[in-house]
């Protein structure tokens, strides 16, 4: 079977397409982002700012694609009513010896709401 050269340029773009991550979002360096797991290596700490400016184009995006922008959540955890929270640590603090361990150190809390979009994002310090 010969592939027409519209279907193989039609291939050749889904392939392209979703071989890369992006990596920037707005001033966002989000390679420096997903790779500081933790917040541990102050990477993200320099971005805070950043962060701030792309807040309202974050809102609404699915799960998914916030997972494949910022990377796996430090924390997640589940609340009520099928909503869950990602939680990404700014700074290091005591998660960088243990994940599990509890931390007041700044973090971003991204609610996501029952059907998978983000409907808050906040600034915290309290434990987690």
């Amino acid at each position: 079977m010969k592939l027409t050269p519209f279907f193989s340029g039609v291939i050749l773009a889904l392939l392209i397409s979703c071989s890369k991550q992006a990596d920037t979002f707005g001033r966002l360096d989000l390679v420096k982002w997903r790779t500081d797991r933790g917040g541990c290596t102050g990477e993200r700490a320099g971005q805070l700012n950043n962060f701030k400016e792309i807040e309202a184009d974050l809102l609404s995006k699915s799960s998914n694609e916030i997972a494949d922008l910022l990377g796996k959540p430090d924390i997640q955890q589940l609340a009520e009513r099928n909503q869950k929270y990602y939680v990404y640590f700014v700074e290091k603090g005591t998660q960088c010896d243990d994940i599990k361990n509890p931390s007041a150190a700044m973090k971003v809390v991204l609610r996501i709401n029952a059907v998978g979009l983000v409907s808050e994002i906040t600034y915290q310090r309290e434990l987690v």
